[in-house]
């Protein structure tokens, strides 16, 4: 008998996804283990694998399709030599896939003119971040416009109607792209352009996340410059040390990132206070020291997170580091690779950054931010010397960090940066 193909939880919090590809068509022949669908979870888009073996009978979610269900029924799946017919009649026993596919299945049905290719070239458009349209069921317009206006990308509140009582209609939506508008995403309201870029589910749960941080954590900071001429010092030492394999590729390579996080982590060892979380019944102080490392991804930002980061050696680290930045970035990351974490580093250095203020990740306690380093006159022993010099700052929650307790962190964590011997012993 026909068997389902079921939208997955990938994550013990996710409740529905975006269905943002299908890696097979209706047809094809399928083995068990094969990747036959990419979704989009509220942390990564990750590749969905068959359990059964058989044949695609029927696709009921389309690629694109945004809040399916978890556990609504995606797709049916015919056993070796049972006929497509079976389909005909076929009712999904699971729960119906959400309302926002449905629609966009129904869509497909209705054949839609397109207009004409507009005469004129597009002005350009304005770049502008994240500018959300609207095709709000208060404008008043026919179904068929609001189809064309939203698969061309148009906002319903640009335009004027010219059907009964302002109705907008079809017509008025193709006059406005044949008179210039990008089919891009451009969009003009009252003479002014702007770009529209979509939000995923990653950016709508950053969102919703650091909202809630800064409406519900009481943050304060504390920053410091350290003195990081030792620490360049020991990374160019060990980077010249790694052995060269026959084509001269180095057998590591240690970043200024690698060796922060390496102290972070033995830091948080001497004052573990910092390595913490809050709950009204107590302070939960973490064993673990599992660090979460920034990474800017496509549409947003994920926090992989080097595990028992204390316990292991700065070649490990490094080399972890850049793995999990390669996970993160194609969207491969499994989620025990970025739930989690006791606490959070932000380093924008390499991007010329001198000084900010990170917002802390609950229910951690505390996010280090580390700025560049820039090379500055400094007095050491009453003679003035040039050093290499870098920005920290660290974002606490003063419900279960108090001033002592991040100011004794931060003396940690400087002698660990400014004698980066012992982060080898």
């Amino acid at each position: 008998m026909p068997i389902e193909i079921l939208m997955p939880a990938l994550s013990p919090t996710m409740k529905e996804g975006n269905l943002a590809k299908w890696n097979k068509k209706e047809g094809d022949k399928i083995k068990a283990g094969e990747v036959i669908a990419e979704i989009e979870t509220d942390k990564a888009t990750m590749e969905v694998e068959a359990v059964d073996e058989g044949i695609l009978g029927k696709i009921l979610v389309p690629a694109g399709s945004e809040n399916v269900a978890v556990n609504s029924c995606i797709a049916i799946l015919l056993e070796q030599g049972e006929d497509k017919k079976l389909l005909e009649n076929y009712k999904a026993a699971s729960v119906s896939a959400a309302p926002a596919a449905l629609a966009k299945v129904e869509e497909k049905k209705e054949e839609v003119k397109q207009p004409a290719k507009p005469a004129a070239e597009a002005p350009k458009a304005y770049q502008a971040p994240a500018a959300k349209q609207s095709f709000s069921d208060e404008i008043k317009a026919s179904p068929l416009a609001k189809r064309i206006a939203k698969e061309e990308g148009v906002s319903l509140y640009s335009l004027s109607g010219t059907g009964p009582q302002g109705r907008v209609i079809k017509d008025d939506v193709i006059e406005f792209l044949q008179s210039g508008a990008s089919k891009s995403g451009a969009v003009r309201r009252n003479k002014e352009e702007f770009s529209a870029i979509k939000n995923n589910n990653i950016r709508k749960v950053i969102a919703k996340r650091l909202l809630e941080s800064k409406q519900n954590v009481p943050h304060f900071y504390l920053s410091c410059e350290l003195n990081v001429t030792k620490l360049l010092e020991l990374r160019v030492s060990l980077n010249e040390a790694a052995e060269h394999d026959g084509e001269g590729k180095p057998a590591y390579r240690i970043s200024v990132n690698d060796l922060v996080i390496k102290a972070v982590a033995m830091a948080l060892h001497k004052v573990p206070q910092a390595n913490s979380s809050w709950s009204d019944e107590a302070i939960l102080i973490y064993n673990n020291i599992d660090i979460s490392m920034a990474v800017a991804i496509d549409g947003g930002l994920i926090t992989p997170i080097i595990k028992n980061a204390n316990q292991k050696s700065i070649q490990q680290i490094s080399s972890e580091a850049k793995e999990l930045a390669k996970k993160a970035r194609d969207g491969k990351l499994q989620p025990e690779e970025f739930q989690g974490g006791s606490f959070s580093i932000s380093n924008l250095g390499m991007f010329g950054i001198d000084n900010f203020q990170a917002i802390v990740n609950p229910p951690q306690s505390c996010i280090l931010a580390v700025a560049r380093s820039v090379e500055k006159p400094i007095v050491d022993h009453h003679q003035i010397k040039i050093a290499s010099m870098m920005n920290v700052t660290l974002s606490c929650d003063h419900r279960s960090v108090d001033g002592a307790v991040g100011a004794e962190f931060l003396k940690a964590l400087r002698r660990y940066i400014e004698n980066p011997i012992l982060m080898l012993i």
